[in-house]
């Protein structure tokens, strides 16, 4: 019994450091656009595709978050406003701001808390989109707060 008890506490002891290991930041960049933004490489370590446009998406090793970096061309010239109106966002959704250079809006789909941000400049429309867990909303808020506001464009 004892060996039992010393081998649990040992597990979580080693799965307490190794999330305790600090984030990898990495500067993303969009060669075709200029679009970047800071991003938590040691995260986010799987491709999944692109989206379209220019751009990447990624994953989380264990597929429970992904992440989409985006840019396209703001083809009929769209302010945040119109170009969200557009898109016929969920009439609940949690959180949404919108300026005349940028929208970000945020609600839950399911398990999933999703976010999104497009900053516009020029004639492009510079996206982040990102899914989590809801039950972990809390502990991904710095990350998604760090991602979003460094996002930018040319």
């Amino acid at each position: 019994m004892k060996s039992t008890s010393a081998l649990a506490l040992a597990l979580v002891v080693s799965t307490a450091t190794a999330s305790a290991q600090p984030v990898r930041w990495t500067k993303y960049t969009i060669p075709q656009t200029g679009t970047s933004m800071d991003f938590p490489s040691s995260v986010f370590t799987e491709e999944a595709g692109r989206p379209d446009g220019y751009g990447q998406r990624f994953r989380t090793a264990d597929g429970r978050a992904d992440i989409t970096i985006q840019a396209a061309p703001n083809v009929e010239n769209d302010s945040p406003a119109a170009f969200l109106a557009k898109k016929h966002p969920p009439s609940r959704i949690q959180y949404k701001r919108v300026t005349p250079r940028f929208f970000a809006v945020s609600s839950y789909r399911g398990d999933k808390v999703w976010y999104n941000r497009c900053n516009f400049s020029g004639r492009l429309i510079h996206c982040l989109l990102i899914n989590y867990p809801a039950e972990e909303e809390r502990a991904w808020d710095n990350t998604v707060t760090r991602m979003s506001l460094s996002l930018s464009g040319r």
